[in-house]
C-alpha cells in the first residue's frame, strides 16, 4: 500500500485550524467530531482567542504545538488559506485537509486561486484532500479519526467511500449507518485539486481494513490514470460507483458544481467498463449492491437457485435473473428426490423451488442446504412472502444460520415483509443481504457475476501490424498543405488501405473515359462516387451512384452527375470520381473514432449504413483498445447475430472484423491528431464472409496535426 497519504488517513497528531468553541460552525462540528468519536492521538485546537475547545487545550498557533504535526485541518476563509499552508510548511506539516471553499466551483478568480494553492502544496511536498470538502474519515481502532462536519458519527466496517460531493457524501454516512453498512475509510475530496478518486484508488489497493470501495464523481481527472489504477485494485476488490452527469444537463450541472469539465457519458461508461469498476445509477442501488457485496462471496458462475413459498414472485425472480443475464441452474434428479421426500405434495422441486405457501420453518433450512449442496448451483435467492403467521424474523434467522456453516455461497434473501422488517433487520448484525423485490436481488447478484467475470478476464492485449505510416504522413501532409482537415474519400481510402483494412478495388478517375477505363479494368457492376476537397457530404447531391452494370451506363451517370453539379454551382468543386468494385452484401456495419474532450479517442463499432443513426446499435470504448476489448464490443451489439449469419447467409469473418477494429486503434494512437474517423459502411460480402470497408471518412485537428508533423522525421513513431 503506498504510504503517502498515511499523513491524511492515519495521524498520530492532528492541528484543527480554525477549530471554534461557537456552536453551528464548522471549526467546532470539526472538533467536537474529533472528540466524540475518539481520536487515537493527540488533538490540537488552534484558536488565538479560547484558551479550551471541546475539553482540549487550545493553541494561538501551530508553532505552540510541542510535537510534529502530521495532518492540518484547515477551516478558515479563503483568504487566509495561502497564509496558514506557509506556516504548515514551515512547522514541517505533510497532510492537509483544506475544508475552506471559494476555489474553483466559484468561476475563473476562485480556479486561479486554487491553482495557486496546488503550487504551494506541491512545492512543499505536502499532500491535500480539498479544497471545498466535508473532511476525512478512519475508523480503524488505532486511528478513530471523524475529521468532517457530517451529521452522524460513523459506524466501522469494511467499505471505503470517496466523494466528490460533501452534501451527497454526509447524506451516504448516514444512509450507511442506518442500513448497517460500515465504513472502514471516508473522503470528501471537494475539488480534487491534489488527493483525486485516482489517488484513493491506489492507496485503498492493499488498504487492510477496506473490502470493497464506493466512489461517487462527478468527473474523471485523469481517464489514462484511473484506468490504470481501477484495473489494479478490482482484480482485488470490487469498485462500485456512481458517475453522475449522465445526460446532457447532468453534465452541464456537473461542472458548475465542481469546476470541472464533464466528459461524454458514454465515454465514462467505456472507461468503467474497461476498469472493473461497477457502475450503478442512483445511492439505492449503490447500496443494495454494496451490501451484497458487504454480505456475499464472489460467485463461481451465474447459475441460479431460486426457493420460494409463493408461486408468483418465485416467477417474477426467474424472469428477472435471466433479464439480468444469469442463468437458472439445473437441479440435479437426485437434489429433487430428496425435497419430494419433506414437501408438500404439492410443491415443485424443479427450479424455481416453490414450498408452497404452508411450508414450516424446518422445509426453508432443509431446501436451502440441498440447494448449497448442489453442485450445478452457483447462488441462491431465497424468497419469503408473510404466510401461514410465520414471523420473518424467524425465517431469517435460519437462513443467516446456514450461510453460516455454508459460507462459500453467496445467498440473498428477497422479504416481502412490511417495512418494518427491514428496519429491524437493517439495525441487526447480518451475515446475507435483504431486499424487498425480487427484481433488486436479481440485479445485485448480476453485479456479483459481473465482479466474477472481470476476475476470470484475461489481460488481453494491444497488437501491433506491419503498416505504412510514411503513406499516411504524405496523404495528411498533402491535405494540410492545402488548408485541409478533411480528408477527401480518396485519402481516407488510401490512408486506411496503408495500415492494412480491407478496402473494395477502387481507382481515381479525372474525367468520363478514365472513369471508363477503370471501371472495365475492376469489372461490373461497379460504384461510383464523386470526391472532391470541398464537398463533404456525397448523398446529399446524389454524388454516390450504385450498380452500374455497363460502360454505357457509366458514361450516362456521369454525364447525369455533371448536369447536378451544375444545378448547384458546384461543377467546378468536383476532382474526380472513385470506381469501386460494387461488394454484394446486405449486412452493413460501422467501425469509426471519436474524440471526446476529456478522455481521448473513442472506438466504435455496431450496425451501420443508414441505420447509425436511428438505432444506435452500436458499442465504444476508449483507447487503446485490447483484442479482448474487441471481442466483447463486437459481441455486445445486438446486430452481433447478424455477422453469425441468418436465413442462409454465410458466416462474417468476425476475426477479421476485429482485426479492423485493432488496426483502426493503432492508427489514431500512431496519429493522435485525427479527430474523427468513420467506414460506413463495412459491408460483410455475401461471398466471403469479409468486412470490406467501402467508404472512408477522415478529420484531423489541422493545427495539432501540422506542428505534430513539422516536428517529426518520415520513420517517426507516434505523432
Amino acid at each position: 500500500m503506498s504510504k503517502e497519504l498515511d499523513s491524511i488517513m492515519c495521524p498520530k497528531t492532528i492541528a484543527i485550524i480554525g477549530a471554534s468553541s461557537r456552536p453551528g460552525t464548522i471549526g467546532n462540528e470539526i472538533m467536537s467530531k474529533l472528540v466524540e468519536y475518539g481520536f487515537a492521538g493527540n488533538l490540537y485546537p488552534i484558536n488565538l482567542k479560547t484558551e479550551e475547545i471541546c475539553g482540549v487545550k487550545a493553541c494561538k498557533s501551530i508553532f505552540d504545538v510541542p510535537e510534529q504535526i502530521d495532518l492540518a485541518v484547515i477551516a478558515v476563509g479563503r483568504d487566509q488559506v495561502m497564509t496558514v499552508i506557509d506556516q504548515c510548511a514551515e512547522k514541517n506539516i505533510k497532510g492537509i485537509v483544506v475544508i475552506s471553499a471559494g476555489f474553483k466551483e466559484t468561476g475563473h478568480e476562485g480556479a486561479e486561486l486554487e491553482e495557486e494553492l496546488l503550487q504551494k502544496v506541491r512545492q512543499y511536498s505536502m499532500r491535500m484532500v480539498g479544497p471545498n470538502c466535508l473532511g476525512v474519515i478512519n475508523t480503524a481502532e488505532g486511528v478513530k479519526m471523524d475529521a468532517s462536519f457530517a451529521d452522524a458519527l460513523p459506524l466501522a466496517g469494511k467499505t471505503a467511500f470517496t466523494s466528490q460531493s460533501g452534501a451527497l457524501g454526509a447524506a451516504i454516512l448516514n444512509i450507511s449507518k442506518d442500513l448497517s453498512l460500515g465504513v472502514s475509510q471516508f473522503v470528501s475530496i471537494g475539488n480534487a485539486a491534489d488527493v483525486t478518486a485516482e489517488t484513493l484508488l491506489d492507496y485503498w489497493k492493499d488498504e487492510p481494513n477496506t473490502d470493497q470501495v464506493l466512489l461517487y464523481i462527478e468527473s474523471i481527472s485523469d481517464p489514462p490514470e484511473f484506468r490504470r489504477l481501477a484495473k489494479e485494485i478490482t482484480k482485488k476488490k470490487p469498485v462500485i460507483a456512481i458517475k453522475a452527469g449522465r445526460s446532457e444537463a447532468g453534465a452541464s450541472a456537473a461542472s458548475s458544481h465542481t469546476g470541472s469539465l464533464a466528459g461524454a457519458d458514454l465515454a465514462a461508461e467505456a472507461l468503467l467498463n474497461q476498469s472493473g469498476v461497477i457502475r450503478v445509477n442512483s445511492v439505492l442501488e449503490m447500496f443494495e449492491v454494496a451490501q451484497a457485496f458487504a454480505n456475499c462471496p464472489v460467485p463461481k458462475g451465474k447459475r441460479v437457485a431460486i426457493m420460494t413459498n409463493a408461486g408468483g414472485p418465485g416467477i417474477m425472480a426467474t424472469d428477472a435473473i435471466c433479464e439480468n443475464g444469469l442463468e437458472m441452474a439445473r437441479i440435479s434428479d437426485k437434489t429433487k428426490e430428496y425435497m419430494r421426500n419433506y414437501l408438500a405434495a404439492a410443491a415443485s422441486v424443479k427450479n424455481p423451488v416453490d414450498m408452497i405457501a404452508s411450508a414450516p420453518l424446518d422445509h426453508y433450512e432443509k431446501t436451502l442446504k440441498a440447494l448449497i449442496e448442489e453442485d450445478s448451483v452457483d447462488a441462491i435467492m431465497v424468497i419469503y412472502l408473510p404466510l401461514m403467521n410465520l414471523d420473518p424474523m424467524d425465517v431469517s434467522k435460519v437462513i443467516m444460520n446456514i450461510k453460516e456453516q455454508y459460507p462459500e455461497k453467496p445467498i440473498v434473501a428477497v422479504m416481502m415483509a412490511k417495512n418494518e422488517f427491514l428496519s429491524t433487520i437493517n439495525k441487526i448484525e447480518t451475515n446475507i443481504p435483504f431486499y424487498q423485490y425480487p427484481e433488486t436481488a436479481a440485479n445485485t447478484m448480476a453485479k456479483l457475476y459481473s465482479q466474477r467475470e472481470w476476475l476470470d478476464k484475461p489481460e488481453g492485449k494491444v497488437p501491433a501490424f506491419n503498416v505504412d505510416k510514411n503513406k499516411v504522413k504524405e496523404i495528411i501532409s498533402c491535405a494540410l498543405n492545402q488548408g485541409r482537415s478533411q480528408l477527401t474519400t480518396l485519402e481516407s481510402i488510401d490512408v486506411l488501405e496503408a495500415y492494412g483494412i480491407r478496402t473494395c478495388k477502387y481507382a481515381f478517375a479525372s474525367n468520363v473515359d478514365e472513369a471508363a477505363n477503370e471501371a472495365n479494368k475492376i469489372g461490373y457492376p461497379v460504384v461510383m462516387k464523386i470526391t472532391s476537397t470541398k464537398i463533404s457530404h456525397k448523398t446529399e447531391i446524389g454524388g454516390v451512384i450504385v450498380g452500374i452494370s455497363s460502360e454505357e451506363q457509366l458514361r450516362n451517370e456521369y454525364a447525369a452527375l455533371i448536369e447536378r453539379l451544375k444545378e448547384k454551382g458546384m461543377e467546378n468543386d468536383l476532382d474526380g470520381v472513385i470506381i469501386q468494385e460494387m461488394v454484394k452484401g446486405d449486412r452493413e456495419m460501422v467501425c469509426g473514432v471519436a474524440t471526446d474532450p476529456q478522455y481521448g479517442h473513442l472506438m466504435m463499432f455496431g450496425l451501420g449504413g443508414i441505420f447509425v443513426e436511428t438505432l444506435k446499435d452500436v458499442a465504444f470504448r476508449v483507447n487503446p483498445v485490447t483484442d479482448i476489448d474487441v471481442k466483447e464490443m463486437v459481441r455486445s451489439v445486438k446486430a452481433y447475430k447478424l455477422l453469425l449469419g441468418a436465413r442462409g447467409e454465410i458466416p462474417a469473418k468476425i476475426d477479421r472484423v476485429e482485426e479492423t477494429i485493432l488496426r483502426l486503434s493503432q492508427l489514431v494512437s500512431d496519429f493522435s491528431f485525427i479527430k474523427e474517423l468513420d467506414i460506413n459502411p463495412l459491408k460483410i460480402s455475401d461471398k466471403t464472409g469479409e468486412g470490406i470497408a467501402v467508404d472512408g471518412r477522415i478529420e484531423v485537428v489541422f493545427e495539432q496535426a501540422r506542428q505534430a508533423l513539422e516536428t517529426s522525421g518520415a520513420s517517426s513513431g507516434s505523432f
